[in-house]
């Protein structure tokens, strides 16, 4: 399939079996947000340009954690992102565990952002 031509491979040795959450952890979700990532740092950063939010060098780890934690707006829009890039059969897995992979979603895209929050920083200037 055309989508999964584009993700980039990730070196990970899986432990979990096929059709767990960590097998889908590793298999789908690092490699889309790999992928995606260059889009998700400049969908945060319009966001907190948009928002009028100014990134204090000394808590800008604490404000982009709030922003991504508490924002329903932001946090749908980084859900769908990646979630955009998913095939059908990956669709379907995801919407049996939705909550779950909602949930580490957003952890690993907070870590990213976190990571490079100089990025984010730049982009908003």
């Amino acid at each position: 399939m055309a989508l999964l031509a584009l993700r980039p491979v990730i070196a990970a040795e899986i432990t979990d079996a096929d059709g767990t959450v960590g097998a889908f952890l590793h298999t789908t979700l690092r490699p889309v947000l790999k992928l995606q990532n260059d889009l998700l740092l400049a969908v945060v950063a319009d966001f907190v340009r948009d928002h009028h939010i100014t990134l204090r060098p000394t808590d800008q780890h604490h404000q982009l954690t709030e922003l991504l934690g508490r924002n329903t707006k932001l946090r749908y829009t980084v859900v769908g992102l990646i979630t955009g890039v998913f095939t059908a059969n990956e669709y379907a897995f995801y919407r049996q565990q939705r909550a779950e992979l909602n949930r580490r979603l957003l952890e690993m895209a907070l870590r990213r952002v976190l990571d490079q929050a100089g990025a984010v920083v730049a982009l908003v200037a």
